[in-house]
């Protein structure tokens, strides 16, 4: 029974981790390139899962919602960049903090005028709604499975894009001297365009695929935004593989914490004790890493 419940949370953890990769994979190149702190990013999350909601409705296609939602929070973001984000390169990170700040406030209240407030609950398609039997034995949705090997291709995409296309060569000049890179020629205010929409696509994927697990409403993206950025402080600024390595660890401690601590402590104390402690000490479990990994490695698992 422990086996099994271990097996079960600690995929429901792979695929958290998953989640948070494509929330922190674009939060880390706008951070480690742009050089801009961005806590509008997870309104990108909550903007894809409600445009999957409402294209995969219109089409009675989940999968249709979801290919037309990233596209679309993808150009949104690009938007936002070209309005607002790109009068503050120049300015210091209490300014950049002040105004993405407002953005989050500005897309909380424009989601709430368009959807409303009631939370709206998504369904995975049909072909991947049911089970399948991982050895030994043991039932797990199938549609979670999916999100974890979407997750892993994304982020194989990535490192062939970062390494291996003339863009990813822009990227990686522009994070390790922007202005060198735009003296040899390469168009910053473009390069630094295509980063926030790339980000923007990558959390529209992330709230798309985690609204059929979670419900769709106004505020969403907050809670998962305080966990990416604890992903991109372990996995170092910058680094796509520390945000995948980073996010794997923090959805691993933070789920089977949750899960497990609980019981474990039911030997020492009584239900309703060790579920009360269980909860506070698993509440603080990536923090508490994020701590001894810092004091390890003072600029992350990947950080220059």
């Amino acid at each position: 029974m422990i086996f099994q419940l271990f097996v079960e949370q600690g995929l429901n953890g792979l695929q958290l981790g998953i989640t948070l990769f494509l929330m922190a994979a674009g939060l880390t190149l706008v951070f480690g390139i742009m050089d801009v702190i961005h806590l509008s990013h997870g309104s990108f999350y909550m903007v894809g899962a409600y445009l999957t909601a409402t294209l995969g409705a219109r089409f009675d296609n989940y999968l249709v919602g979801l290919a037309l939602a990233i596209p679309a929070a993808a150009l949104i973001g690009m938007a936002v960049e070209w309005i607002a984000i790109r009068k503050l390169y120049q300015r210091d990170h209490l300014d950049q903090v002040l105004a993405t700040f407002g953005l989050i406030m500005f897309f909380n209240e424009g989601v709430r005028m368009i959807w409303g407030a009631q939370p709206i609950f998504l369904s995975p398609p049909e072909m991947l709604s049911g089970t399948v039997e991982i050895p030994p034995g043991i039932a797990y949705p199938q549609f979670r499975l999916a999100i974890l090997v979407t997750g892993l291709a994304v982020a194989a995409g990535l490192a062939l894009l970062i390494q291996r296309t003339r863009l990813g060569m822009r990227l990686r000049a522009g994070a390790s001297d922007r202005a060198m890179a735009g003296a040899m020629g390469v168009d910053i205010d473009k390069l630094f365009t295509i980063v926030f929409g790339l980000g923007a696509g990558l959390a529209a994927l992330a709230g798309g695929m985690a609204g059929t697990v979670l419900s769709v409403q106004v505020g969403m993206g907050e809670s998962i935004l305080i966990l990416a950025f604890v992903v991109v402080v372990i996995g170092g600024i910058g680094s796509v593989k520390g945000a995948l390595v980073g996010a794997l660890l923090v959805g691993l401690v933070d789920t089977l914490g949750r899960t497990l601590l609980p019981v474990v402590l039911r030997g020492a104390f009584g239900a309703s004790v060790a579920d009360g402690i269980g909860a506070s000490l698993a509440s603080s479990s990536v923090y508490v890493l994020m701590v001894l990994i810092l004091a390890w490695r003072p600029k992350g698992l990947y950080g220059t």
